[in-house]
């Protein structure tokens, strides 16, 4: 359903939706909209936008009580479960609620770049075969399963610890926790409140990048916008070799959401929380329903970060078996890990006042400015890394979250390019062997598990992540450093 309703521009790729709106929704459940929508994209993108009805998914998250400030829609925005993909909003940790909807299925579903001493002049003629040892080393697919078989306590230590407990096993190194989003590993996480479905799913799949949009990708920067900031981050040159990894939680992460949607539906029901959509189902966050949901969600994400430092390993196991040279000489170092489905207790200056907000990113990047405690030290006068994919087809970006993010959007950025068709609509109009044959023209070399996912996934389904990036940049909540082009993509 495309938007139909007011949209106001208001500045420079800012616009804003009144919260004097009421849908047709709103009005048939007699609820209004407590804050704004703020919506940042410009004039090209504002047609994308509407074509879709994410704008009435802002609408419906701008009632849920406690939101703080505004229902903030990102320039990669589409329709999602509950809250739209690249959604932010924050709520009071008094008053507000936490919703399994504004995390989504995939908890922790995340990014993260390594750099390399390596030039793409080294590498041209070795990138298929590097392309398909890690399609090899990582077992990708829907529903692939790893090597690896953990008992029941190892899980417990993987959902209570993340990649610190790979780490310690001898999968990385303290410079790679170091430069994770939470050092991988979030305090709070209960195994505990995990379900042994949600275990059995988990137990043979870590180290695996799954389907759908996940992605393992070896790039080379094609163009540095701030050469300070770019060193600080290990970027140096163009033509440097880059890999980007993106995968999330995996089934276990899926199974704790369905499980805990189930429970939210009864503490929606029990607190009489009134919603325009049953899909944002949601209970009062200081209440133990919501409680017990952070909790798990915390080991899910996890998990996650586990799953993540598992497969960068095996893609330095790939990168050492081809070129024959240890990690360390070939310089494979980890710029930075986030995750991009997160809900999380944060403290922001809101209206002059320091306020404790559980902030939710849905397809959304944290993005926090120079100086915050919560930024690896050794980038914590620049700012935190933004690492924003591309489709496969095209580039991905890195960028550094700014004072302005902060006091905008929670110190949040867009997390990708966001889709601009369904999966089923892009299969209806792309051809795998197509998609196979324009990225060769383009000297991208692809290895895909499924030619269904390819097609799902083609570079036409997606918007300009040019255009959603520019937007961001000028819009000043996340600031340009590096554009890396692809060289080989492994697909699920």
């Amino acid at each position: 359903m495309s938007w139909k309703g007011p949209i106001d521009k208001i500045g420079d790729c800012r616009y804003r939706i009144s919260e004097q709106f009421k849908s047709n929704v709103l009005k048939q459940h007699g609820l209004r909209m407590n804050v704004p929508g703020l919506v940042y994209c410009d004039e090209k993108m504002i047609e994308t936008i509407r074509a879709d009805d994410a704008l009435y998914q802002v609408t419906n998250v701008a009632t849920l009580p406690g939101i703080v400030s505004h229902s903030i829609a990102m320039p990669d925005i589409h329709h999602g479960y509950g809250f739209a993909i690249g959604a932010v909003a924050a709520f009071d940790a008094d008053e507000g609620i936490i919703s399994p909807g504004g995390v989504g299925y995939d908890i922790n579903c995340g990014v993260r770049l390594l750099r390399s001493d390596l030039t793409a002049d080294d590498i041209r003629s070795r990138v298929p075969k590097l392309v398909d040892t890690m399609f090899a080393n990582v077992p990708s697919g829907v529903g692939s399963t790893s090597r690896l078989r953990l008992s029941n306590q190892e899980m417990d230590d993987v959902l209570a610890n993340g990649a610190r407990w790979i780490v310690a096993n001898g999968y990385g190194s303290k410079d790679d926790l170091d430069v994770m989003e939470e050092g991988g590993g979030i305090e709070g996480a209960d195994p505990s409140l995990i379900s042994d479905s949600a275990r059995k799913r988990g137990s043979n799949q870590l180290g695996t990048l799954g389907a759908g949009n996940h992605f393992l990708e070896i790039q080379r920067v094609d163009e540095i916008y701030d050469p300070e900031t770019a060193a600080a981050f290990g970027i140096t040159a163009t033509g440097q070799v880059t890999i980007m990894i993106h995968t999330g939680s995996r089934g276990c992460g899926h199974q704790i959401c369905t499980d805990y949607l189930e429970a939210m539906r009864a503490a929606r029901k029990k607190y009489g929380i009134r919603l325009p959509d049953p899909q944002l189902v949601c209970a009062p966050a200081s209440s133990p329903e919501a409680q017990r949901y952070f909790s798990a969600m915390k080991a899910a994400a996890n998990y996650a970060w586990a799953n993540r430092q598992m497969i960068t390993h095996q893609v330095r196991q790939s990168f050492e078996a081809v070129l024959k040279q240890s990690a360390e000489r070939l310089g494979l170092d980890l710029i930075y890990d986030l995750a991009h489905n997160m809900a999380k207790l944060e403290e922001h200056e809101v209206e002059g006042r320091l306020r404790h907000l559980y902030v939710h990113r849905k397809g959304a990047t944290r993005a926090f400015g120079p100086g915050h405690p919560e930024i690896p030290q050794r980038y914590r006068h620049v700012g935190q890394p933004v690492l924003i994919p591309g489709d496969m087809g095209t580039a991905s970006y890195l960028l550094v979250g700014t004072e302005l993010g902060m006091r905008e959007t929670f110190g949040s950025s867009c997390h990708g390019a966001g889709r601009r068709m369904s999966r089923h609509a892009s299969v209806r109009r792309h051809r795998a062997n197509e998609v196979f044959a324009h990225l060769k023209d383009k000297g991208i070399y692809l290895q895909a598990k499924s030619k269904r996912v390819v097609a799902e996934e083609a570079p036409g389904a997606y918007k300009d992540i040019d255009n959603v990036v520019e937007i961001t940049h000028r819009a000043g909540i996340a600031r340009k450093v590096a554009r890396m082009t692809p060289m080989g993509v492994v697909k699920g």
